[in-house]
């Protein structure tokens, strides 16, 4: 039998009751925790997009490692508004194990899932840094725009060597951001003494 927070999370999505179904996921998150997923599960199966979403933005809440698996899961859905709530629970609950997937998500097919990810893997931080930094080097154009845009939020000095060799991209958003990065971290700056 289901329990009764999840069978209003349901009627909510069923309704398209997003105020609802938000403080109902909340509700779960915090009542239940992992004894929801099982459920969970089952949802980011069906064949609505809506009850994928929200069984995602429901993971999100419980933010356990175990809830974090279906989090990474769910990188790999077929519609892009699941993935984009995958990418900003991940990015809400700085889930380093989710560096790698994240990365890959960098050239997503979704623009707009792409620019999550990599805002993503610049709040995980430093955890994300080599794995910035391999994509950087290696990655195809958008994945290189993305890593570059990650490390220039986070500023690593590690990075630096890349980020320099990046200023010859042949993509003018890969120098871009490569640029930016090298002047927060002040590499190229000249200091005078007066």
């Amino acid at each position: 039998m289901q329990h009764p927070l999840l069978t209003a999370l349901q009627k909510a999505i069923t309704e398209k009751d997003d105020a609802l179904a938000e403080e109902t996921a909340l509700r779960v998150g915090t009542e239940l925790g992992n004894d929801a997923l099982p459920t969970l599960r089952d949802w980011q199966n069906s064949p609505e997009r809506d009850r994928r979403w929200w069984a995602v933005r429901t993971l999100a809440a419980i933010g356990t490692p175990e809830a974090v698996g279906g989090l990474i899961a769910a990188l790999e859905d077929p519609d892009p508004d699941v993935r984009a709530c995958a990418v900003v629970g991940l990015a809400f609950l700085r889930a380093a194990e989710a560096v790698d997937p994240l990365v890959a998500r960098l050239s997503d097919p979704s623009a707009y899932v792409a620019r999550l990810a990599a805002d993503a893997l610049a709040r995980i931080g430093a955890p994300a840094v080599p794995a910035l930094i391999a994509a950087l080097q290696e990655g195809d154009t958008v994945t290189r725009i993305g890593a570059a845009r990650a490390l220039s939020v986070i500023g690593p000095e590690e990075a630096v060597p890349a980020l320099c060799a990046a200023l010859d991209d042949p993509s003018a958003l890969v120098t871009y951001y490569a640029e930016e990065a090298l002047d927060k971290l002040g590499v190229g700056m000249l200091l005078f003494e007066p």
